[in-house]
């Protein structure tokens, strides 16, 4: 019976290299600092309602002072999506 020829495996050619694009990240001036601007006027809200008693920084909002503050801090997380 006749010897079957052994097939020659091709050398391996690593795959074509792809154009990386370049993915440009400029983020606008004004999100990084109105966002920390937002934290902390939130954060300096709370801390002041509680270390006043409750009588700053407006006093008709009674305990509604703590949503303000949260509210500053979550506006704040809201300009931070804009950071590039």
């Amino acid at each position: 019976m006749p010897k079957s020829r052994i097939r020659k495996k091709a050398d391996y050619t690593p795959p074509p290299a792809k154009q990386t694009a370049s993915i440009k990240l400029h983020s606008r001036a004004w999100v990084a600092p109105v966002m920390l601007a937002m934290f902390i006027i939130g954060l300096a809200w709370i801390v002041v309602f509680y270390v006043s008693d409750g009588s700053l920084p407006i006093d008709t909002l009674h305990n509604w002072n703590i949503v303000v503050g949260f509210g500053f801090i979550a506006a704040g997380f809201g300009v931070s999506t804009q950071w590039k």
